[in-house]
């Protein structure tokens, strides 16, 4: 079944000098010649992203859009008109945030938070940045320290809100970020608690033993880049283990006291040594 703003296998039902031609239910999607390889043949199956342009013709194409209908994306304005702003979408046809689905006005070469929804009224794949609309509330079945994916919406007063699996939305506290974020980034994560009110708590580094052994083959890592020693020590401010890490005060103590207990580095006057620069 073909699906508008998606992703979709279809065979070449025809060609032409200017392009390709699918057969989709009762539509027929035609593919400029620019958009992909001119050796493909009648009969022949590919992955192509499906949309509509301005006529309201379906057409398709081999360039990745930035994001999928019912996803969420961090995407550009272009232009800003009275009735709405068009984003990059990545591919020859822009995105439509109407009035009505902006948080805030939209201003030219900004980045917004967006959804991808099919505006009924419409027919179209429309953008809104009122993003929180569209985001699940309901009691899910995530379990704490799963690993998820993330997609950074926005800064709060006690950290930053993510976007969780494209679905749920949940808060990394600032006391626990020790790398720089912005809106848009996409990240790894880790349920941290779900809560009774269904908000949950998200961190990203997994609790206990997963995120020691990988704090251990970090710092081997960067050790053995640099010649086998880092002039970093517990003596070090929070703020130059930060800077040279990426990981908190804490989380380096506990590592290098690992590390030293299995005889792989020496803790040092000025830093630490790696005593088996082969050893991992």
């Amino acid at each position: 079944m073909l699906t508008i703003g998606k992703y979709n296998k279809l065979k070449v039902s025809k060609k032409s000098q200017k392009g390709f031609y699918f057969q989709a239910d009762e539509h027929e999607i035609f593919m400029p010649i620019q958009n992909n390889l001119d050796e493909l043949e009648i009969g022949q199956e590919i992955s192509v992203f499906v949309y509509q342009d301005n006529d309201n013709n379906i057409l398709a194409t081999t360039k990745k859009p930035f994001a999928q209908l019912e996803e969420f994306a961090l995407l550009t304005v272009k232009d800003v008109k009275d009735f709405g702003a068009f984003l990059d979408w990545g591919i020859d046809k822009d995105l439509l945030a109407p009035n009505r689905q902006q948080k805030v006005p939209m201003k030219s070469s900004y980045h917004y938070i967006v959804y991808l929804y099919n505006d009924e009224a419409t027919g179209r794949i429309t953008a809104s940045s009122r993003w929180t609309d569209f985001i699940n509330y309901e009691p899910n079945t995530l379990k704490e320290n799963e690993e998820v994916d993330l997609l950074i919406a926005d800064k709060s007063d006690l950290g930053y809100n993510a976007i969780i699996n494209n679905k749920y939305v949940g808060l990394v506290y600032s006391n626990e970020i020790f790398e720089p974020l912005k809106p848009g980034d996409r990240k790894k994560g880790y349920i941290k608690t779900k809560r009774e009110d269904n908000k949950i708590d998200l961190m990203l580094q997994p609790k206990g033993y997963k995120h020691v052994e990988n704090s251990k083959d970090k710092i081997i890592e960067i050790l053995t880049r640099n010649d086998g020693f880092l002039s970093i020590n517990d003596n070090s401010s929070p703020e130059e283990i930060y800077q040279k890490l990426q990981m908190s005060k804490k989380a380096f103590k506990k590592t290098i006291g690992g590390l030293f207990k299995e005889r792989l580095i020496e803790i040092l006057p000025d830093g630490i040594r790696l005593l088996n620069p082969t050893k991992k």
